[in-house]
């Protein structure tokens, strides 16, 4: 039976990470295991009440990260009470754009920028209440006029 779900980042510099992620979405450590060496092994964010955990890459293990610019397969998706003021602050951390704030079919204004680690981050905040049936028919919608 699953308990819970934690998204692990893997980045070549995740002490440098941590610092961007609570500079970019305000997230506080909760603690870090570190080698003598100063790699980190593994650590623990908490984005209000939400765990991510991040470790160093550890390719002789092949346990790797993103390579920037090379795109990633996988998306974080934040949901915040302001998109435009969070994506700004995430700029302004070092993120890269990808996408502005805009409303969205699924009733969400949403943006999309790149970490300086190459992990997308989607950031979002509900701007209607739809039910999937309606969502279903927008997507239909605009897939039907693209």
């Amino acid at each position: 039976m699953v308990h819970e779900l934690y998204a692990y980042l893997r980045v070549d510099d995740s002490a440098r990470a941590i610092d961007f992620y609570r500079q970019a979405f305000g997230a506080t450590e909760i603690f870090r295991l570190t080698e003598p060496s100063g790699r980190i092994g593994h650590a623990e964010l908490d984005f209000n009440g939400t765990t991510l955990m991040i470790s160093d890459a550890f390719p002789e293990f092949g346990m790797t990260g993103p390579q920037p610019g090379n795109g990633s397969p996988v998306s974080l998706h934040l949901h915040v009470d302001d998109a435009d003021r969070l994506v700004q602050q995430a700029l302004d951390a070092g993120a890269m754009l990808e996408m502005a704030p805009q409303d969205q079919f699924y009733g969400e204004r949403t943006g999309v920028v790149i970490d300086p680690f190459g992990h997308r981050w989607m950031i979002g905040h509900e701007i209607e209440k739809l039910t999937p049936q309606e969502m279903q028919r927008r997507y239909t919608d605009m897939m039907q006029s693209s």
